[in-house]
């Protein structure tokens, strides 16, 4: 292992020693392995790579001033993944077996978690993959569950600055009743070519709008969005937006702080009544929005005039990473101590 420099990382994949491993094959979960390859061999005609049976997750593990390791909301992620999985039809995974193998590839590789105060994290990315062959349109019989580590910096480059964003029409993310509620990578795909286009632009993320009117806000990119107006938290509710577990998380620390919190459909026109505006995701966070630029009616929605945060969105996000941090009570019982 090198030297790193914590505070100069961004969110990207840094090699680190182990990952662990099971194996799905006559109906049940084998063994947990663990190993220092980051190949996977696979049948060429393995399910993943033809039609898309995969899901993933996302969560991070923080040291504290104590420098204890501290897990957010690992059970949450477990759920959030048999979700996805049986949403593609794959076999779910016991939340005991997802919790012993976070904290097991946590244990192999913490000496990649960065020091309290660093500004980074160790970002942990649990993998389900169809590998069974198939060349029908069918579930697998054979899967294999992995989970890796990479400590990661902030998510957009600025950290917790305001960035721009953009309406694109021309685009969706996820269609109503498809897969947008479940994290699989065929959503992120469908994203990645407006999201390159946003980026030419000198935007952060592409604010996609709901596939079926095109009225009513749905995701910022890969993130949840929120408003903020007067002492209130809006988030839309739709039937393709993923549930955020950081938005979830950030519902309850609004009412904790004596805030009312709204779930439902956003208008787009609703975007000039916010006070502030962020997108809010297990990579950031939050990420302020600085403003909205509507590309298509040349329309723009600012919430930052300052280039700083908000008030209440550097509240909501300094709220939680104490909680995440260990520098605040852990009311609800979100963090595990990795022992």
């Amino acid at each position: 292992m090198q030297e790193i420099e914590w505070s100069k990382l961004s969110f990207g994949y840094y090699p680190t020693a182990w990952n662990v491993r099971c194996y799905y094959r006559d109906g049940k979960w084998g063994e947990v392995e663990q190993t220092q390859d980051t190949n996977i061999s696979m049948h060429m005609a393995a399910t993943c790579l033809h039609y898309g049976q995969e899901a993933f997750e996302g969560l991070k593990v923080f040291k504290g001033k104590d420098g204890k390791a501290r897990l957010f909301r690992v059970e949450e992620n477990a759920l959030r993944m048999n979700r996805s999985c049986e949403g593609i039809m794959m076999p779910e995974i016991p939340v005991e077996l997802f919790k012993e193998m976070v904290n097991k590839v946590i244990k192999l590789n913490i000496e990649y978690l960065p020091p309290y105060e660093s500004g980074a994290s160790l970002y942990i990315r649990p993998l389900v993959i169809g590998t069974g062959p198939q060349v029908g349109v069918r579930p697998a019989t054979e899967y294999l569950f992995i989970i890796f580590v990479t400590p990661v910096g902030p998510y957009f480059k600025d950290g917790f600055k305001p960035t721009p964003m953009a309406i694109l029409r021309g685009y969706d993310r996820a269609a109503p009743l498809g897969t947008g509620t479940i994290k699989v990578g065929g959503n992120y795909a469908a994203g990645i070519k407006a999201g390159h286009i946003a980026h030419e632009k000198g935007y952060s993320a592409v604010l996609f709008l709901d596939a079926k009117e095109k009225k009513y806000i749905d995701e910022c990119g890969p993130a949840n969005f929120f408003g903020i107006k007067g002492n209130t938290y809006i988030t839309p509710k739709s039937e393709s937006i993923l549930p955020s577990i950081t938005n979830k998380s950030l519902m309850q620390v609004a009412e904790d702080l004596g805030m009312e919190v709204e779930r439902r459909p956003i208008p787009v026109e609703e975007l000039a009544e916010f006070d502030e505006a962020g997108a809010c995701g297990t990579a950031a966070v939050i990420s302020p929005i600085l403003r909205v630029d509507d590309l298509d009616d040349n329309h723009s929605y600012v919430f930052s005039k300052n280039g700083e945060a908000g008030p209440i969105c550097t509240k909501l996000y300094n709220a939680l990473r104490a909680i995440q941090y260990g520098d605040a009570e852990d009311k609800h019982g979100w963090v595990t101590i990795v022992e």
